[in-house]
């Protein structure tokens, strides 16, 4: 048994995908497949059902995840020990982030790489909601993500990056135009634009239009609150968008939201001690670059 087998094993169960597990692991898929057919064939049963369209654990395979990723956790810190001995950092740091954000990212991961050159470092883009969950199982070390103004996700440290209300957006024409708010009662007969279903902007809209009893007519969504923006500066509908960008276009008009609605952008990365000596090297830098801990 190979520590390389079990980091493939680990990696198409959290996939739950041979192809998916494959390009994370940046080797062809069916050297991944071969050497988890080599590693069952050393425990003498199959440890992934394949007979789906999405890969799902045995019971045998349910009963070494634990043990697999034990001993990978084993490795890693016998590596991170060396390392921390010698001085030397070296690993990988995998990061995370919305579309949107004000973080100078490409300058912190430039001083960072100048510093540290043999760290790896991966970085990609997803939902609020999705990065939360790679956090949470490791696939990211840190990222940056929308959550609620009194939010702090189970498991999860945050550093605070900005905070501000979110807002209504709509062309000169429009009959909320020159308005200084709406409430969200008044939404429901509108066509409202907003980000997709698993944004961390999107969760606390629709939470308070929840609590005040309104279904929003969501007409369209787009990616980013300036895509969002864009659609609102062509008539097409109201758009819920961070004050920031509701104020920062002479083509739009701002109009706050009754209740008012907040989010913040936050750092995240697991609780506790768990973090790899880059990761947290990495960590330390972001909460240095203008964030504050609540």
């Amino acid at each position: 048994m190979e520590l390389r087998q079990l980091h493939y094993f680990v990696a198409v169960v959290e996939e739950a995908n041979f192809t998916r597990a494959a390009q994370r692991l940046r080797i062809a898929q069916p050297a991944v497949s071969a050497q988890i057919r080599r590693l069952e064939s050393e425990l003498g049963q199959p440890l992934l059902d394949r007979s789906r369209r999405t890969v799902r654990l045995t019971a045998a395979g349910a009963a070494v995840l634990p043990h697999a990723r034990a001993a990978l956790a084993a490795a890693a810190a016998a590596r991170h020990a060396v390392d921390d001995l010698t001085g030397l950092l070296r690993g990988t740091v995998s990061i995370g982030t919305v579309t949107s954000h004000t973080v100078d990212l490409p300058a912190l991961l430039a001083d960072f790489h100048a510093e540290h050159p043999n760290v790896e470092v991966t970085l990609s883009t997803d939902s609020s909601d999705a990065l939360i969950d790679k956090l949470r199982t490791g696939r990211l070390d840190v990222a940056i993500v929308s959550i609620g103004p009194r939010e702090r996700p189970d498991g999860l440290d945050i550093a605070v990056i900005t905070e501000e209300a979110v807002d209504a957006a709509v062309a000169p024409g429009d009959p909320f135009a020159g308005r200084p708010h709406v409430g969200l009662a008044e939404l429901a007969d509108r066509p409202v634009i907003t980000l997709p279903t698993g944004a961390g902007l999107r969760r606390q809209f629709d939470r308070a239009c929840a609590r005040a009893g309104v279904t929003p007519r969501i007409a369209f969504e787009a990616a980013t609150p300036q895509a969002v923006a864009d659609l609102a500066e062509h008539g097409l509908g109201v758009a819920i968008v961070p004050r920031s960008v509701a104020r920062g276009r002479d083509t739009l008009r701002a109009v706050r939201l009754r209740p008012q609605v907040r989010g913040r952008l936050v750092w995240a990365w697991r609780a506790g001690d768990t973090l790899s000596p880059p990761a947290r090297v990495l960590v330390r830098r972001a909460r240095e670059s203008g964030s504050r801990t609540p």
